[in-house]
């Protein structure tokens, strides 16, 4: 084959290749109800740990027991990524579960990844890291179980914005 047709035919197959779309996790976070609903992937996720031996307890919002199993436990504002979004941080194995909340998360995109122990809390400490979303959670379930507690400032503000953001 002449170098001509060669060259030809590497530039047909790169142009073929250049227009095949992209995937949608490569595309980033697509605005919606949340404000980052249907997006499959989110980078540059701000996340830190937390342990039961700190003040919170054993126990997360909906009163059960944190959980370090497969699907760990994960506390966040709950108008961001509500009550039962579970995520995996890229690049590990590590599920969560957004099961409990914090003050400090109010008002933030910070995810508080759940850890059984102080070692291990430490270990982390504050990495930003991209997280796959695997399933949303719910604002009405997050509603729920923020209502009785509505005379706590931070738990209104969480309120407000979950209601500012209806769909």
């Amino acid at each position: 084959m002449s170098s001509f047709l060669k060259f030809a035919a590497l530039g047909a197959l790169a142009c073929l290749i250049a227009s095949c779309e992209a995937p949608k996790s490569a595309l980033g976070p697509q605005l919606g109800p949340t404000g980052i609903t249907g997006a499959r992937r989110i980078a540059n996720v701000r996340t830190t740990a937390y342990t039961h031996s700190e003040r919170g307890g054993r126990h997360n919002a909906i009163g059960t027991s944190l959980s370090g199993g497969n699907v760990m436990s994960a506390a966040s504002d709950w108008s961001r990524f509500p009550l039962g979004t579970k995520f995996q941080v890229v690049g590990t194995r590590d599920q969560y579960r957004i099961d409990d909340y914090g003050g400090a998360l109010i008002g933030t995109n910070t995810i508080d990844l759940y850890k059984t122990n102080r070692a291990a809390m430490r270990a982390w400490g504050v990495r930003r890291v991209a997280i796959d979303i695997l399933e949303w959670g719910s604002k009405q379930q997050s509603l729920k179980v923020l209502a009785p507690r509505k005379k706590n400032r931070l738990v209104r503000r969480m309120i407000a914005a979950l209601e500012a953001n209806k769909s």
